[in-house]
């Protein structure tokens, strides 16, 4: 029905969309985790992506596949411009970040993301800055400091890290445009699964040209397959579909802002299953990033 309504032209409820765009950031703050621990079980950056996307595509093609091309050859090409922005090249350079640095830094950079869609837009279409977002946004990626950091002062321990980290965000604010001029024209699913093809293709092209190892033998291991199912089907087939859903309806800026959660989830999960102790600079930064988004809301 909100689909319908978005298609009419109506307003649906926006509420059901920034749920979306919540659970994602949730799950997404996991993957970190996730990742390291795929990491330190011995897989590299390239084929935990593959692995990840051949299970997300491979779930989301047994839902969506009654339609092959897109409507266009533009449309075509922006699809493969999100596959890469969105999947291979982003993720590829995510992982190797999280490999080579610490996590926190990782978890603290990715979330200049909404800066960088700010001013992309900015710099494309001439989208006027709204005052509160902008606020909003620096408030938030204040409080993503204080909690990631925790008074350690350790950003910038890896500059190769966090420089690849930085590309990430700006391919992770491409794909949030991209996402939103073919969005309202194609259904979530199919943009989702189209993203998923050219993604997982170009990082097999990437993979086979830097003759990247592969090491099947260690989905034997418990810990393993089951982190690379909770990346493909959970944090890859159905957060993206939710998080496509939501920028349609919410706009990339705005949906964007729900990144600067994923921190303030990591550090509460390594307190529950971790047993780390919170600090002044965790319960200031949350208060922050509480106050930058619901600011970047209004």
């Amino acid at each position: 029905m909100q689909l319908d309504a978005l298609r009419s032209g109506t307003r649906p409820t926006t509420l059901l969309y920034h749920l979306m765009a919540l659970a994602t950031c949730f799950v997404w703050a996991m993957t970190f985790i996730s990742t390291k621990t795929l990491i330190n079980a011995g897989l590299n950056p390239t084929e935990i992506f593959i692995m990840r996307f051949v299970i997300a595509y491979a779930a989301i093609v047994a839902i969506c596949h009654d339609r092959l091309l897109s409507g266009s050859w533009k449309d075509e090409g922006l699809m493969a411009l999100a596959g890469l922005t969105g999947g291979s090249v982003f993720f590829i350079a995510q992982n190797t970040a999280l490999e080579l640095t610490y996590a926190s830094d990782v978890s603290l950079l990715i979330c200049t993301a909404p800066l960088f869609t700010m001013i992309l837009q900015r710099m494309t279409f001439g989208t006027p800055l709204n005052r509160k977002m902008i606020t909003g946004a620096l408030i938030g990626l204040g409080g993503v400091g204080l909690v990631v950091m925790n008074g350690t002062m350790t950003l910038g321990a890896n500059p190769l890290g966090d420089l690849l980290t930085l590309v990430s965000a700006i391919l992770w604010a491409v794909y949030c445009m991209v996402l939103e001029r073919i969005g309202s024209r194609y259904p979530t699913m199919y943009v989702t699964r189209k993203v998923f093809f050219y993604g997982l293709v170009s990082a097999i092209i990437i993979a086979a040209a830097m003759n990247t190892p592969f090491h099947p033998e260690l989905l034997k291991e418990p810990v393993v397959a089951w982190n690379i199912l909770f990346l493909g089907l959970l944090a890859s087939m159905a957060c993206y579909s939710m998080w496509s859903a939501a920028v349609r309806v919410l706009g990339p800026a705005k949906t964007s802002t729900y990144i600067y959660l994923q921190p303030l989830v990591t550090v509460v999960a390594s307190v529950l299953l971790l047993d780390e102790p919170v600090t002044v600079y965790v319960v200031s930064g949350c208060v922050l990033i509480l106050g930058g988004v619901y600011l970047a809301e209004r």
